[in-house]
């Protein structure tokens, strides 16, 4: 098999936008959206604003750098470029390990459901069929890779657009046997506060990492036939849609039903569907769950792979992981997320559940570090990209909404320390957080050895 020295330039904007698209709109809309209107009421959707301000904010940020400098390791090449080396390295690998265990949920889950359809398949056989599937999918060209990513989130938009229109009729009145809602499940209840402003914080730290995946974008637009204008365009299309339809559907939801219902904690569109009295919904939403999570898994090996090909090319990773395959592809770094997913299926399987959880806690705000590291990487590299008139793409209000953004993001960090679980998962974080950066300190401390003092050039690069 011959080599190539460079990605494929596959990708279109449709493919882009549909990728992003579908990172965001996993399972934990369609299932994890009935706990945070558990936790806070309908004021969940102020929840739902605040964390949706500050990812159009983050996105908007690295979506200014990515226009300027299009690369398929993202936001840890900005982070290296514009804050150090070390940064490069811990947001990158932090990245990498945060979606190789997000990868294991996936398909955990999707085999759990889909061998509950086949009596007598063991769910291990469901996952391996899945695995070798996608590693498939993966390992073809970019632009097939494309394709199936746009047919797939494609699914999901239908079905929440449908959802969308299905939820204005039932708000309203309009379909047979129903009534207008008014405002009765909104307001009434305890109130649209019924748990006061201490609910919509707690709100906050359920829903604020519902919108993670949408930064795989700027990770694709490397391998676009037009990366500069293809991010610009990608960029502003998912922000705004990812926003219409969260909201949209948080709105119909706590409009529809009220929200203290244990229908819509077990499943709320399912719930509100019912309403509507169509057949076969529960089987549906069960197939468009199992659609997600195997989309989002899909995106999840490209994105995990595009990172350790990046690493990689700079020194931050093994070097067999830069080789790029006759078409265009990371082959080895696709082969080592896939393997990846194979373990961590067997980590979700076989650890005991306390290490599991403290692994998945890791991921739970790791999120958060890499959107401050952009906030402030997009600090640092706005005043340069300026002055090379790189910027087509612009951040409004700079420099101070991006310090709002950080602020925001501050805050939050406060809010976690607050609650138990969120404090956990930020302890756990920070363990890996300085593990990560303890290993970019040896890789760097290993790279100055490896190259010879009196070689200057080799040094700079």
């Amino acid at each position: 098999m011959a080599d190539s020295d460079t990605l494929g330039r596959g990708l279109k904007v449709r493919h882009l936008t549909m990728m992003g698209l579908g990172s965001a709109i996993g399972a934990g809309l369609f299932l994890g959206t009935g706990v945070g209107i558990a936790t806070a009421g309908p004021a969940v959707l102020v929840s739902y604003l605040l964390a949706g301000l500050i990812v159009v904010f983050v996105m908007r940020m690295l979506g200014e750098m990515g226009a300027a400098i299009p690369a398929s390791g993202s936001f840890s090449h900005y982070a290296r470029i514009g804050i150090g080396e070390w940064a490069g390295f811990v947001m990158g690998w932090l990245y990498w390990f945060m979606l190789i265990m997000v990868l294991g949920a996936e398909i955990t889950g999707a085999s759990g459901i889909v061998s509950g359809w086949l009596p007598g398949v063991p769910q291990w056989v469901v996952a391996l069929v899945f695995v070798i599937f996608f590693a498939a999918v993966n390992l073809a060209k970019v632009s097939n890779f494309g394709e199936f990513e746009f047919w797939f989130a494609a699914i999901k938009v239908t079905v929440i657009i449908a959802f969308l229109a299905i939820g204005v009729l039932l708000v309203f009145g309009l379909l047979p046997d129903t009534e207008p809602v008014g405002t009765t499940n909104l307001l009434g209840h305890g109130g649209f506060m019924p748990e006061g402003f201490a609910g919509v914080a707690a709100g906050l730290l359920v829903v604020a990492f519902a919108f993670g995946g949408i930064e795989i974008v700027t990770i694709a637009a490397a391998e676009s036939e037009n990366p500069e204008r293809s991010i610009a365009v990608a960029v502003r299309s998912v922000v705004w849609r990812i926003s219409v339809f969260y909201i949209g559907s948080i709105s119909i939801m706590v409009l529809v039903l009220p929200w203290d219902s244990s229908d819509l904690k077990s499943g709320p569109f399912v719930a509100v569907l019912n309403q509507a009295h169509l057949p076969y919904v529960s089987g549906f939403m069960e197939l468009v769950v199992v659609i997600a999570l195997l989309s989002a898994f899909n995106a999840n090996i490209y994105g995990t792979s595009r990172m350790a090909y990046s690493l990689s090319r700079r020194g931050d990773g093994p070097a067999f992981m830069a080789r790029i395959s006759h078409s265009g592809v990371p082959l080895n770094a696709v082969l080592l997320s896939v393997f990846f997913g194979f373990v961590s299926v067997l980590l979700n399987w076989w650890l005991p559940d306390d290490l599991l959880g403290l692994l998945l806690n890791a991921v739970g705000s790791a999120l958060l570090v890499i959107w401050i590291f952009i906030v402030v990487s997009h600090l640092r590299l706005r005043p340069r990209l300026e002055r090379e008139g790189k910027l087509t793409v612009r951040m409004w209000l700079f420099p101070w909404l991006s310090y709002a953004t950080l602020a925001l993001l501050g805050g939050f960090v406060v809010l976690m320390l607050f609650d138990t679980d969120a404090r956990t998962q930020l302890f756990s974080t920070c363990v890996l957080f300085l593990g990560i950066t303890a290993l970019a300190f040896l890789n760097a401390r290993y790279r100055r050895k490896a190259v010879p003092a009196t070689d200057p050039g080799q040094r700079a690069r």
